[in-house]
């Protein structure tokens, strides 16, 4: 069954996701440190994780699958997931695929790089928008449907 997984710390789409889930009848796992406030709604579990580098992202990689849908800005956790079968999008809606998880991590390594090389290089991304709202609603709408079609052609 065709589950979704949410890297829930500072993740903007947490509600959006549980809409979406509960429109079309599907567990979701959210998954932080602490700090949110569970869901009423019996298809959304709250898991905490303990401190610490990475909990969150080793649960939800041990644990999705071909068939379900992860959504994470974490990239080695992305590539993880994708390993496992899994379908990654973003935030913002952009999706992760086997095509292009290899230029998001060469890209994600170089800025690593350009920011340690020069320590008054300041990071930060851009603002979030209604348009990427709009676009993770979109591609998780999609991908939930290709997620769905991949766990019933892999329990055959």
């Amino acid at each position: 069954m065709t589950a979704i997984y949410i890297d829930a710390d500072a993740c903007p789409v947490k509600e959006e996701a549980e809409r979406v889930a509960t429109r079309r009848g599907l567990k979701m796992y959210v998954v932080c440190n602490g700090g949110l406030r569970p869901s009423q709604n019996p298809l959304v579990e709250l898991v905490f994780v303990p401190d610490g580098p990475d909990a969150a992202d080793m649960w939800i990689a041990d644990r999705a699958k071909r068939g379900d849908v992860v959504v994470t800005a974490d990239i080695p956790l992305a590539a993880k997931c994708i390993e496992s079968g899994a379908r990654v999008l973003r935030h913002n809606g952009e999706v992760i695929t086997p095509a292009n998880i290899g230029n998001i991590l060469a890209t994600r390594d170089l800025m690593t790089d350009l920011r340690a090389a020069d320590p008054f290089r300041q990071g930060g991304g851009k603002a979030f928008t209604k348009a990427d709202r709009s676009r993770f609603l979109s591609s998780l709408d999609s991908e939930l449907n290709k997620a769905v079609k991949d766990g019933a052609h892999g329990a055959n």
